[in-house]
């Protein structure tokens, strides 16, 4: 079962070349991309059964033995994130060609957005799967050069202007974590995280809590954690709908793997412990009141999007079984449903042609199922019973207070107001602009196309069926986070014969 490890990777890499040969064959470019993601949608699943029956599995690229050689890991972790983030972008490129926005759109040109689209997956599954440090560093490199283009396809002043907000402030979290990178060879000779585990643990420990920091910054940047994440509301709102809820779902996650994956292997009983736990607080309240001053519907959803990424980062700041337990399944959660919301928003603005509070009005009747798509997940998103954002937070706030004192107590309040403003949020957007009257300044369009709201149903179904299997969705996030903890069944898969 090794030898499927690559195939996340090499799949849509393929894709992307065969859908760039074929820029003026639409209805080929279609069949190949949908191929290329629903087979590495099945790959993921394979990986994660077997990584949870027989642990991790490892691939040496090139037959190059670790550490001196490339190695792609999947363990319960990478497997679980492989597996989700599949289904995310296999929806979203549904919804993307029920848009026309992959073959006569004006914002989404032909010969750009196929390729470019699974140029930006295989980045992501890279970025999961690597054993090393470039490797990482290579997987976000990929997945940040295809959103250049995609957050600003069509050109507009408007998206070009913001685009290069997010260029700027992502070349430069790029540019810390390759000196960061730099700075870790130059103290331990090596870049292999099996490897890192055991010489990390050597160096003077301010050396080691250094590098500690200059990691996080690069991943609190990309992961748009408080006060790095001012970038993300002005840029995400201004891309297709397609674009920004990809981005939402997946790229700031990424990030947050990151920090999970290099504070538990790297960096165990860590020292930056309590610094997590306070930019936990701050992103979620921060975030979530700027969510509260919002009257367009993409700019709240990007500001919930800020909040939220601070209940997983408050689960890898506890530093405990229980706290990475709560994270990772929120991470899961969270990608499911902030993507649907997003679609829920492209849905509303392809009816009504705008996503402005104040000029919508009477959607629940004007199209009672896209009413139902945005109640479902944003009460999903609130964390209202039995929905699976209900079983994260709870799971969060359990183990905060488990571990007891000052800073888990003062983030299981601030993670049970996030939750309540949240709430109060969705509220207010369903009363705006589902319930009240409808306002005569928006004309309605046509009817939806059936692919989009299909695509929308199934995210919203897949963030709903979370529920239904959350016992054995616990099983295997517990695994994963004892695995975490322990490292000994990663650096055994990695090096079997023991560090060198």
């Amino acid at each position: 079962m090794s030898a499927l490890v690559p195939l996340p990777v090499m799949l849509p890499l393929l894709g992307a070349a065969l859908t760039l040969l074929l820029a003026n064959r639409p209805v080929p470019q279609r069949v190949v991309s949908v191929s290329c993601l629903g087979g590495t949608l099945v790959v993921a699943v394979v990986l994660l059964v077997q990584a949870y029956r027989q642990g991790p599995l490892v691939v040496e690229i090139g037959d190059w033995r670790a550490p001196v050689g490339i190695v792609l890991v999947a363990d319960q972790l990478a497997a679980l994130m492989l597996v989700v983030s599949s289904a995310v972008t296999l929806c979203v490129l549904l919804y993307s060609i029920g848009q026309g926005q992959a073959e006569t759109g004006e914002t989404a040109p032909l010969a750009i957005f196929h390729p470019t689209y699974l140029v930006l997956t295989a980045g992501v599954t890279n970025a999961f799967l690597a054993g090393d440090l470039f490797n990482l560093f290579v997987g976000f490199e990929m997945l940040l050069a295809a959103s250049f283009v995609l957050i600003t396809l069509n050109g507009t002043r408007l998206r070009i202007r913001t685009g290069s907000t997010y260029v700027v402030v992502n070349v430069l979290a790029s540019m810390i974590f390759l000196i960061s990178v730099g700075l870790v060879y130059a103290a331990t000779g090596t870049l292999n995280l099996a490897h890192l585990a055991a010489r990390l643990d050597a160096l003077p420990e301010g050396v080691r809590l250094s590098l500690q920091l200059m990691l996080l910054l690069a991943f609190g940047i990309k992961a748009a954690a408080f006060p790095l994440s001012a970038w993300l509301p002005d840029s995400y709102p201004t891309a297709p709908a397609p674009v920004t809820a990809v981005f939402a779902g997946l790229l700031t996650k990424v990030g947050v793997y990151a920090i999970i994956r290099t504070q538990t292997l790297l960096f165990p009983g860590h020292q930056a412990g309590k610094l997590l736990m306070v930019v936990a607080g701050l992103t979620m309240l921060v975030g979530i009141l700027g969510a509260v001053a919002q009257s367009d519907m993409k700019r709240l959803l990007s500001f919930t999007l800020v909040s939220h990424i601070g209940f997983m980062i408050f689960g890898v700041g506890l530093s405990t079984v229980a706290g990475l337990v709560g994270a990772i399944f929120y991470v899961v959660h969270h990608i499911t449903i902030q993507t649907a919301l997003f679609l829920v928003a492209g849905l509303v603005e392809q009816r009504t042609g705008s996503t402005d509070l104040r000029r919508l009005g009477g959607l629940a009747r004007m199209a009672p199922v896209l009413g139902v798509l945005f109640f479902v997940s944003a009460m999903n998103l609130a964390g209202i019973p039995p929905f699976s954002g209900f079983l994260g937070k709870l799971g969060l706030l359990q183990a905060g207070v488990a571990a007891g004192g000052p800073l888990p107590w003062a983030l299981v309040a601030a993670g049970t107001l996030t939750s309540l403003l949240t709430l109060y949020v969705a509220s207010r957007v369903w009363n705006l602009a589902f319930w009240r009257a409808p306002c005569q300044t928006v004309a309605p369009t046509a009817p939806l196309p059936a692919l989009m709201v299909g695509a929308t149903v199934a995210l919203v179904a897949l963030g709903v069926g979370l529920t239904v299997v959350a016992g054995p969705l616990f099983d295997v996030t517990t695994g994963a986070a004892v695995d975490l903890r322990d490292r000994t069944p990663y650096i055994r898969a990695v090096l079997p014969g023991g560090p060198p």
